[in-house]
């Protein structure tokens, strides 16, 4: 395997993205214990989805996160899965934000890939497909 790529049925891959989301209205939430808890549920559900999380930054009207996504599951799906998951336990846990927003996120998120393949990796892997 080639250094800083992985595999899944078929398909090496390195597809790194940076993408960012607001809670509705940009109120300023993502404080104290629910910015902490906001980090746990997410980290543990990108676990479940296979998503590498290489940072996290979470300020009180926005989250950046710059992750991994396996392109068979694709992005937009993880980014509608964790949104989904972190706006149903937080206003479950947390009264104050079912008081304060009618849902926790905005529809709408900022994506934008990372980095890119060198060319002698991109040749590494044509050269390699002679030995498949």
């Amino acid at each position: 395997m080639m250094l800083g790529y992985k595999s899944n049925n078929h398909v090496v891959y390195s597809c790194k993205y940076h993408v960012i989301w607001c809670p509705k209205y940009r109120r300023k939430v993502l404080v104290g214990d629910i910015a902490k808890r906001l980090e746990e549920i997410m980290r543990k559900t990108a676990l479940k989805y296979r998503a590498e999380i290489s940072a996290l930054e979470i300020v009180p009207d926005q989250v950046h996160l710059l992750c991994e996504v396996d392109p068979q599951f694709g992005i937009h799906r993880f980014v509608k899965r964790i949104k989904a998951v972190t706006s149903h336990v937080l206003r479950k846990e947390f009264v104050s934000l079912r008081k304060r927003l009618p849902s926790l996120w905005t529809n709408s998120y900022l994506v934008s890939t990372v980095g890119g393949a060198p060319l002698e990796v991109m040749k590494q892997y044509v050269e390699n497909q002679k030995n498949v």
